[in-house]
């Protein structure tokens, strides 16, 4: 399986293809009236902007979704070519381009199979049926008297054609709107779904080929670096550019307010002209005020907020039989997204067109934020999205699109590839919220939750580009006419933002939730995996310890008491009988185990974990032995895929846990350096087990993000089991653990 790569002016050339033009319609509040067709498709309606079939039988598939590493486009191959019945060799995939994919918003939220597939399926199934449709009416057959084999409809009678054929004969076929009504294949007819086809992305990713957009090299292209201020608020008061402009290379620097950047030959032209630029630059000394990030459980409640009950139930009486009541706040610090390789992008001025590679997990929002800052026309500007080495969420990657496009702009004709440094990718892309959570339950005298109130307290964790009110780039902020950012976006339950899992999903007839968007933001925040289901798992689940500890209560068996999903009570039964939980077990003061269990936006996909950890008394050291995890995210595409994303949470998640943490002072963010900034090592994953439970009948939910809150919180319950201590405040860092220890 090959991605089908083809500059603009080559796929103009091609001919003989059913899909001629594609229709790229942007999202219209027309578009959200039709409850009977998949979500994705109520905005992109037009059959051609999804599959092409050319005179060969090659099949093209078209989709905004974005590959960020969750092989997600293997998983819509399958999906396609098991709905066009054509076997793999035969499609190829185009993904999130603003010039030929379908409009789908952001890659985000674990929702490329369950809405972008969904929609996918449907366009393929309404493909299939039109070439069948073309094929009996040629044939002069009815479709119960044919069957397709790999692009080929054959008759009980020998005689044949292909989708080939079609395609050569009937151009615009697929010109034409996809309509309800047309029935995808049942999960029984399915040849490769829930097979674990090889992940076509990664070839080149194992052998050092050019897998990203850091190794994007065209014809004639330039090298920028930008200089940034030293700090949030600092102003640039003046430059000696002609110092700069004449060593070696250097093609331009630029400078518009407080943006400045330098263009070179080469890369070590343009790193060695940063540098030089830094030293002939003089910055104000003004700052904004950073919170203090030791004491975030007392700082975040005082800052000004936006409050609002997201979840209310049973308030209108008295709670019954209270027996025991429990108080606990936790918290979880500022978090980097720590990409391995800092963020990158290639744009090119030509011919009064800006073309932009980038490893965006949005091409259509940034589209129309580019075009905004350099006023130009929406269709004058496109996106192509090239895969980055490394981002779950928004990191620098839309803020170095426009870096590159202003760099361009001054050298038009040539490509620029921009590329951050590691002190700009820590300093200035956007950062993960801090958050606090403040929980309060009352037990019954049989142990059960008969109160539940629960607070969380964080800055906006969706701060993209494309909304409304403002552009979120950090360039457009620095120019000399700077650009507003946009205010915080509202996203309700159950979707949320830093309230996103903040209701618990057990059955709680008595609760109340209240969400505290934070409005003071001296830190630049915006979206890391997950949003706030990290951390409000963690509270939930660690609490549901303390609530089973007070109640003396098993911690698996008091979730079962709190659920009445057989989906969930299904998922919690399989992690502790896969990690052959023992009832009642308590640690021995260095080794335990923790269990957490969570559905991802009480939507999405279930999940629950069983972490086994060793804590060195000595030292305050956490090391994680075994990690057990079961799942359930109904339909699977790719099995193989399906393990892939939730080791990989299981592992971020760990290293958020036990690690990670952004530091500043009071005046400037200090984590500049991986020196700074430690994660989990190769040496450190545990082993990692999980169990698939089979959902073949249900839709298919998204796996890249719900693993990380239940393990989080499972190996916060584990060091509690180990030691008898409990730390709420993540990371669990040698020093906190000794400090409670002691």
């Amino acid at each position: 399986m090959n991605t089908f790569n083809l500059s603009r002016r080559a796929f103009g050339k091609l001919a003989g293809a059913v899909v001629a033009t594609f229709s790229l319609a942007p999202f219209s509040e027309f578009a959200w009236g039709e409850p009977d067709l998949p979500v994705d498709l109520r905005a992109n309606r037009r059959l051609d902007g999804w599959i092409r079939v050319d005179e060969e039988g090659t099949v093209t598939i078209f989709t905004g979704k974005a590959e960020l590493g969750q092989g997600i486009l293997t998983a819509l191959s399958q999906i396609a070519a098991d709905e066009l019945d054509v076997n793999l060799a035969r499609v190829r995939m185009i993904s999130a381009d603003t010039a030929r994919s379908p409009n789908e918003n952001y890659t985000f939220g674990s929702q490329s199979v369950e809405q972008g597939g969904a929609a996918l399926r449907a366009a393929a199934a309404h493909a299939r049926a039109v070439l069948v449709g073309a094929a009996c009416q040629r044939l002069r057959v009815s479709e119960v008297d044919i069957r397709v084999e790999d692009g080929v409809i054959l008759v009980g009678d020998g005689r044949r054609i292909t989708y080939a054929d079609i395609a050569r004969d009937e151009r615009e076929l697929f010109a034409r709107d996809i309509a309800p009504g047309v029935t995808p294949k049942h999960p029984s007819e399915y040849k490769l779904v829930g097979k674990s086809v090889p992940r076509f992305d990664l070839a080149a990713k194992f052998t050092g080929g050019a897998a990203f957009v850091q190794d994007m090299r065209l014809p004639g292209m330039l090298f920028g670096r930008i200089v940034r201020p030293p700090r949030y608020g600092a102003q640039l008061v003046s430059v000696s550019a002609a110092s700069v402009a004449g060593l070696p290379g250097v093609v331009a620097v630029v400078r518009d307010g407080n943006f400045l950047g330098v263009v070179a030959e080469r890369e070590e032209q343009a790193i060695a002209a940063r540098r030089a630029l830094i030293e002939a630059s003089q910055w104000s000394a003004d700052f904004v005020a950073l919170p203090d990030v030791d004491h975030l459980q007392s700082v975040l409640p005082q800052l000004r907020s936006e409050d609002k009950t997201i979840s209310e139930a049973g308030r209108d009486t008295p709670a019954p039989d209270i027996a025991m009541q429990l108080e606990a706040t936790y918290s979880r610090p500022y978090l980097s997204h720590a990409s391995i390789g800092p963020s990158c992008s290639v744009a090119l001025l030509k011919n009064a067109h800006m073309t932009v590679w980038s490893h965006t997990q949005g091409v259509f929002p940034l589209r129309g934020n580019l075009a905004t800052v350099l006023e130009m026309p929406a269709n004058a500007v496109d996106v192509v999205h090239v895969p980055g080495s490394g981002c779950y969420g928004h990191n620098g990657a839309d803020d170095v699109a426009l870096d590159a496009a202003l760099l361009a702009r001054e050298v038009a004709g040539r490509p620029v590839k921009v590329q951050w440094m590691r002190d700009d990718e820590f300093a200035w892309a956007p950062i993960s919220p801090a958050m606090v959570m403040r929980a309060r339950a009352a037990l019954s005298i049989d142990g059960r939750i008969v109160d539940w109130n629960y607070e969380v307290w964080s800055n906006s964790h969706a701060m993209r580009p494309g909304q409304a009110g403002g552009v979120n780039l950090l360039a457009a902020w620095h120019l000399a006419k700077p650009f507003q950012p946009s205010p915080p976006p509202e996203i309700p339950q159950p979707y949320g933002n830093g309230d996103r899992n903040a209701v618990p999903v057990y059955d709680l007839p008595r609760r109340r939730v209240t969400n505290h968007l934070l409005l003071d933001a001296p830190i630049r925040t915006s979206s890391l995996r997950t949003l706030g289901a990290y951390g409000n798992v963690f509270a939930i689940e660690s609490f549901m310890d303390e609530l089973a500890l007070t109640a003396n209560a098993d911690p698996v068996a008091f979730r079962l008491a709190h659920l009445s999903d057989p989906r969930a009570i299904a998922v919690v039964r399989a992690a502790a009988n896969r990690s052959e939980w023992q009832p009642g077990s308590k640690g021995d003061g260095q080794r335990g185990r923790g269990f957490a269990y969570s559905r991802y936006k009480n939507i999405g996909a279930y999940a629950a974990t069983v972490v086994d950890v060793h804590v060195d008394r000595s030292i305050g050291v956490v090391s994680v032995t075994n990690v057990t995890a079961a799942i359930d995210v109904g339909r699977v595409i790719n099995p193989d895929g399906v393990k892939n994303q939730i080791e990989g949470g299981i592992v971020q998640a760990l290293s958020w846990a036990l690690k990670e943490r952004v530091m500043f002072d009071r005046k400037e963010i200090a984590t500049r350096r991986w020196q700074d900034y430690p994660i989990l090592s190769f040496a450190e994953v545990p082993p990692i087990d999980v169990v698939v439970l089979e959902g073949s009948n249900e839709a298919s939910l998204g796996a890249g993000e719900c693993s990380l809150g239940p393990t989080g919180a499972a190996l916060a319950n584990a060091v509690a089991n180990a030691t008898g201590v409990r730390l709420r405040e993540l990371p669990l860092t040698p020093n906190k653990v000794l400090a409670r220890l002691v």
